[in-house]
């Protein structure tokens, strides 16, 4: 096999395609990787780490107006908008050389420049428009990922109007903020900034924030924005949103047909986002797209003998760890290992706001829907010994379980480090495990996780502490 032969040929190298690629080098394959701008792709450079690394800074600048609650006082509290930034940018720097290390450790070749599909079994790499080397390979995983969605008319200008790349490295803080959108996205910058003192208004179209968790959690937290001093309006349009030399007037359609003017000095566009299928080479292949995604089998495969694809370009869950999670699979069918198919109802998802938002499986709704037999249980974190020792108990942990079977239909949570915890509830999932075997594991003291254990009791009314 020659320098530019190989087993399988990745082509982006994100937290799907660099896993990919490592794992097929574990499993004995001559791999090549081709990556455009930066290894880590978005998740690692511009989205994951840079965003908790913000949401780091403005939870702590939210604590140190809180100190009297702990007995503590320190006076002339600031921040230096530049080292928040330089901080977060470092941190993805250093990861983004980790990753590098770990491809080299695994003997991937890594290539950079914009890998293309040519003809069959070949991949060419481009540089500055030019053909700079050419890549035979039995196999080819597409991982490039996906990019923020504009609205026409809206379109981000870098300046005014910005996509998270432009709310991650702010050069001023601005005073007022309008976020279009309350995703995870949205309401993770709406927390940023909220945080460190600016106005905040959420505009949604949907009828509740965070379309995609269960409806209580939604409310729970909309009223506790709403506190922390967030102006969010739900079922409204933004019609406009006119630009001036330094601010930008929003023209708002509320639920109830009444029109809004609002002047702010910068908006987030976070609606979305749309797959990187141009210019990579699908045109002439039977690779199929649909709403801007690669359609794509259990096993990552394409129309396209030999073409795989994973990761955000295949469409939801949009999420860093399922992305991992798919290389793997692909690779290991393509090794004929035959892995477990991706089960998607049990990829939890978490938003890193103020207070932390986390959930697997169905919401409440989805059952109904489904037609299931369900039980509820929920347990405040008003009534958990670790949560008010933390001067912290803002927060619920729900479960649904099946009447019938006792399975676990799905987790939902909202509160302190709840991130950490909901997986948990991934592994009684994955595992299958009924209420009974949750329910007589034995939870540690003083944890937030015993609200874990309070809520799947409170569902067959065994609940103790409330």
């Amino acid at each position: 096999m020659s320098e530019t032969d190989f087993d399988l040929v990745v082509i982006g190298g994100g937290p799907g395609g660099d896993v990919a690629a490592i794992r097929a080098c574990q499993l004995g394959m001559k791999v090549a990787l081709v990556e455009d701008t930066h290894l880590g792709g978005v998740c690692l450079n511009w989205g994951c780490i840079p965003t908790k690394t913000l949401l780091r800074t403005s939870e702590i600048n939210y604590l140190l107006g809180h100190l009297q609650d702990f007995g503590l006082s320190a006076r002339n509290i600031s921040f230096d908008l530049e080292k928040i930034v330089k901080r977060s940018r470092n941190i993805a720097e250093k990861l983004q050389k980790g990753v590098e290390h770990l491809l080299n450790k695994n003997k991937v070749s890594i290539f950079y420049g914009k890998g293309k599909l040519g003809a069959k079994g070949i991949v060419f790499i481009e540089k500055n428009d030019k053909k700079i080397i050419e890549l035979g390979t039995t196999n080819i995983i597409l991982a490039t990922g996906a990019r923020a969605r504009t609205l026409t008319g809206m379109e981000p200008d870098g300046k005014l109007i910005w996509t998270y790349r432009e709310a991650m490295v702010p050069d001023f803080m601005p005073e007022s903020l309008l976020v279009v959108g309350s995703g995870a996205i949205g309401m993770e910058f709406a927390s940023f900034y909220n945080d460190l003192g600016v106005e905040v208004t959420v505009v949604e179209v949907k009828n509740q924030i965070l379309p995609e968790e269960d409806n209580e959690i939604s409310d729970f937290a909309r009223k506790s924005f709403e506190n922390q001093g967030m102006n969010i309006f739900t079922e409204a349009n933004i019609t406009a949103l006119r630009r001036a030399k330094n601010n930008v007037t929003a023209e708002i359609m509320l639920k109830n047909g009444a029109k809004k003017k609002l002047l702010i000095d910068r908006a987030i566009l976070a609606v979305g986002i749309v797959g990187n299928i141009e210019d990579i080479g699908i045109e002439n292949t039977k690779i199929k797209v649909e709403n801007s995604h690669v359609i794509t089998n259990e096993w990552g495969e394409t129309g396209e003998q030999g073409v795989y694809a994973i990761g955000d370009l295949t469409g939801a869950p949009w999420l860093a760890h399922k992305a991992s999670h798919e290389g793997i699979i692909c690779v290991e069918h393509i090794a004929g290992i035959s892995p477990k198919k991706l089960q998607k109802l049990n990829i939890p998802g978490c938003t890193y706001c103020r207070p932390q938002i986390a959930s697997v499986g169905l919401t409440e709704l989805k059952a109904k829907e489904q037609g299931k037999n369900y039980k509820v249980g929920k347990f405040p974190l008003l009534g958990n010994g670790k949560a008010i020792a933390l001067g912290d108990s803002e927060g619920l942990i729900k479960t649904i379980f099946d009447t019938d079977t006792g399975e676990l239909l799905g987790a939902h949570m909202i509160g302190p480090e709840v991130t950490e915890q909901i997986n948990g509830f991934v592994i009684a999932k994955s595992g299958e495990m009924t209420e009974e075997e949750l329910m007589h594991s034995v939870f540690p003291h003083p944890t937030l996780s015993e609200a874990m254990h309070e809520s799947v009791l409170e569902a067959y009314g065994k609940a103790i502490h409330i």
